[in-house]
């Protein structure tokens, strides 16, 4: 991937997609720095430096943008739902199409403000961190495109995983509509083959009837490397919106 300006970053949390009212996301991750320094650290070669070891890692997300509200899939109404508690979120960087790439996790939304001066833009600013595993990976489904009818994703070939190793993935329903309670069950299978001749199913999200979040995983050792996603749609007139990221971390 060549050098980027910031234009077309993708952000999405819970059940809503929050690009159109944003217009700045920061993530940063960390570890621990643990100092171990004794006797035996001193080289009197190179005089004293301290020695360090890795701790807990944890992860802080920052997000702006111009206010709105009015249902669910708005940056106030999402927040204030969310507020205090910990969901999926996913940021894409440059767009959300397949392979794109994608860092998910599961987020503390501790802080939200918004306001301003009399003829300001109205901003808000939400400010959390990440609970367990950020993982960097790819979306496996765009969230762009309508599902009306059960399919089957496109295959990417993301990597085997090993036995130290999980596989994470995020589902945001992002619309829902139709009669005779429409409903989606979306799966993440693999295989070690891009035709999908003998898929199998690795995690499977609840089904979702509203706009919803979850954020999943599995432990490996898993050998296929290939991966996608398949959905399974029933009602009458259903059409849904939502995507899918995964990504593979210890």
């Amino acid at each position: 991937m060549a050098k980027d300006i910031l234009r077309n970053v993708r952000i999405f949390t819970g059940g809503a997609d929050l690009t159109g009212q944003s217009n700045k996301l920061e993530l940063s991750v960390e570890y621990e720095d643990k100092d171990v320094t004794n006797f035996g650290s001193v080289d009197s070669s190179l005089g004293v430096w301290k020695e360090v070891l890795a701790g807990n890692a944890s992860g802080k997300v920052s997000m702006a943008g111009q206010w709105e509200a009015g249902d669910t899939s708005k940056v106030d109404d999402d927040t204030w739902a969310a507020l205090g508690g910990i969901g999926a979120f996913t940021v894409c960087p440059v767009d959300g199409n397949v392979g794109s790439l994608a860092y998910l996790g599961k987020l503390l939304r501790a802080n939200y403000q918004f306001g301003g001066a009399e003829g300001d833009v109205n901003m808000w600013t939400v400010n959390g961190s990440t609970s367990g595993t950020v993982a960097r990976g790819v979306s496996l489904h765009p969230p762009g495109t309508a599902r009306t009818a059960t399919g089957n994703g496109t295959a990417f070939q993301l990597g085997a995983v090993s036995a130290t190793q999980h596989i994470y993935a995020n589902l945001h329903v992002l619309s829902v509509s139709g009669t005779s309670t429409p409903t989606i069950t979306v799966k993440l299978q693999s295989d070690d083959n891009s035709g999908f001749s003998s898929a199998t199913d690795r995690l499977t999200f609840t089904t979702a009837t509203a706009r919803t979040d979850e954020y999943l995983s599995l432990a490996g050792a898993v050998t296929d490397d290939y991966w996608r996603v398949q959905w399974t749609i029933t009602g009458s007139s259903p059409s849904f919106l939502f995507i899918v990221s995964a990504g593979i971390a210890v």
